[in-house]
């Protein structure tokens, strides 16, 4: 085991590395089992965990674009029109025309996802106990505090890759 998150970072032991030892795939497994734990909760109210970040967005009625639904998501446009397409499909969301730009649509929730919303945060809340069993809340706090500046150092580093 590594002593250090450097000794994994500048290759020491590179023979005996776990995946247990890596804080990054232990974060992608958290992740993927909270999607999948999400999803299960979401289903049966006609919801996706994907759609989670738009309703989240439109939850107080305002109508936002497509490009900024994905700035704010933090996921690619096609994939987000997707996402959009089948919840217009679905009768989750609406489209109308921007008054301010006519090439741009926005969208906002119909009063189908509105309803949807409590029990939604319901269901993600009673997850989320099961998740954070036995973390005190110094712990919890400690956690997003960590998980916070991990995500400012991976959006800094997106950016300048990008520029």
């Amino acid at each position: 085991m590594y002593s250090s998150i450097g000794a994994y970072i500048t290759g020491s032991k590179t023979m005996d590395w776990k995946l247990s030892d890596n804080p990054a795939p232990l974060i992608n497994m958290a992740s993927r089992a909270f999607m999948r734990l999400g999803d299960r909760r979401m289903k049966p109210l006609g919801l996706g965990i994907g759609q989670i970040p738009v309703l989240y967005l439109l939850r107080d009625g305002s109508a936002i674009s497509q490009k900024e639904l994905a700035q704010h998501a933090k996921i690619e446009q096609p994939s987000m029109a997707q996402m959009l397409a089948r919840m217009e499909r679905d009768g989750l969301v609406r489209r109308t025309p921007d008054p301010d730009d006519g090439r741009s649509t926005l969208f906002s929730l119909t009063k189908l996802a509105l309803s949807k919303l409590p029990a939604a945060r319901a269901a993600l809340l009673e997850g989320s106990k099961t998740a954070w069993d036995g973390f005190s809340a110094e712990e919890i706090a400690t956690l997003l505090c960590l998980l916070r500046r991990l995500n400012e150092n991976l959006d800094r580093a997106i950016a300048e890759e990008a520029a």
